[in-house]
């Protein structure tokens, strides 16, 4: 239910009608992207000292917050204040979810050798959501008005509430002696060690670019002249490609397979600089957001392999919260590029980004991560 958000689809087309071009766009980027950082840490220690279900219904009340507000505003300014909520919703879920489902295939199991599968599953879910929100949306605005997508998505975010509620957490986190907060700091900041920084860039660059092409997507329909109508079922297809990513990864998991993906991205980052065509153009979106998604996931993977449960959502916050203040100055830089010189010239800083990403694939592989030689995963000591 969290993933069932019916404005999304028509964003892009909402905004326009109250007044936002393409440098707009990007300042509202950069404007929640600016707020995730400050929350995204706190939230993955508050997961770990408190608690992962309880983050991720703080969570949902930030969704709930941002659509009501989004939706009532009738200009930039606004909008933009409505979408603070957004990067806070972004902060307290990204990081906290996979560590909890983490922690809950190791508790269960007593190995996470079955991760990539079982969050590719999770994935999957979140993809029917957002397609069939998709799908809906555009059809909702099309009956009514975009606004009305924003107020009709506040029940489906606070339904989420009650789910998580009937969730039993794991509690492999909770240290079983009580380590004070700044010890915790240190040791959540000493886990991202030089081994994992070719992990950490990977993904970090991962999803930046995949962060891209959910936000500056729409935009080439913007520029094409697409009619409404055909909003939702473009972003229905992109948002399918969560799940199915999730689903391929497990399949995908190889040094040469990954490498290849990462040629495809690029393949499809040139295609969206000199295509014209609406069909065209959705199909490179939807093969890179793919490819995407699966390389993600496995850099998801290697991350948590290498740092123990106590610090998880810590770690992985940090590296979320260290993505988007990349993607923060890249989403006003794409802005500012496509306003001025439009956003199929703009798509070179994409084809530059799927290069880096391969590069990344090819250092990650080649220094693997030991994983914590504890199987409790306890808290390293501190001097």
């Amino acid at each position: 239910m969290q993933g069932f958000v019916l404005w999304f689809p028509v964003e892009k087309l909402f905004m326009s009608e109250i007044g936002f071009d393409a440098a707009d766009v990007g300042v509202m980027a950069a404007a929640y992207a600016a707020v995730v950082p400050l929350f995204e840490v706190p939230s993955g220690v508050l997961a770990d000292r408190w608690s992962r279900r309880g983050v991720l219904i703080i969570a949902s009340l930030a969704l709930a917050a941002c659509s009501l507000v989004s939706g009532l505003s009738n200009d930039v300014p606004t909008y933009i204040a409505g979408v603070l909520a957004l990067g806070l919703y972004f902060a307290m879920y990204s990081g906290t979810l996979d560590a909890m489902v983490y922690d809950t295939i190791l508790e269960e199991t007593g190995h996470a050798g079955d991760f990539e599968r079982r969050i590719g599953r999770v994935r999957f879910i979140e993809s029917v959501a957002l397609v069939g929100s998709s799908l809906a949306g555009g059809a909702l605005a099309g009956l009514l008005d975009a606004r009305a997508t924003y107020f009709l998505t506040i029940p489906f975010a606070l339904g989420s509430i009650l789910l998580y509620l009937r969730f039993r957490e794991p509690t492999l986190h909770r240290a079983e002696t009580h380590t004070p907060l700044r010890a915790h700091l240190t040791t959540t900041f000493r886990a991202a060690h030089r081994q994992l920084l070719p992990v950490i860039a990977l993904a970090v660059l991962t999803a930046v670019l995949t962060q891209a092409i959910f936000e500056f997507g729409p935009l080439w329909l913007v520029a094409l002249g697409i009619p409404a109508v055909l909003y939702g079922p473009y972003w229905a297809g992109l948002m399918s490609t969560l799940g199915i990513g999730g689903l391929l990864v497990s399949h995908l998991a190889r040094p040469v397979r990954l490498v290849i993906c990462a040629g495809l991205i690029a393949a499809a980052m040139v295609v969206l600089t000199v295509s014209r065509d609406f069909l065209v153009v959705t199909a490179a979106q939807i093969v890179a957001a793919l490819l995407l998604v699966a390389i993600g996931i496995h850099a998801s993977k290697l991350l948590h392999d290498a740092i123990p449960s106590t610090v998880r959502a810590g770690v992985a916050s940090g590296v979320s919260s260290l993505s988007w203040l990349v993607f923060l100055p890249f989403s006003l830089v794409f802005g500012l590029v496509s306003n001025v010189h439009g956003v199929f010239r703009a798509a070179a800083l994409l084809v530059a980004l799927a290069v880096l990403v391969g590069v990344l694939l090819l250092a990650a592989h080649r220094r693997p991560v030991s994983a914590p030689s504890s199987s409790t995963d306890a808290v390293p000591a501190l001097p």
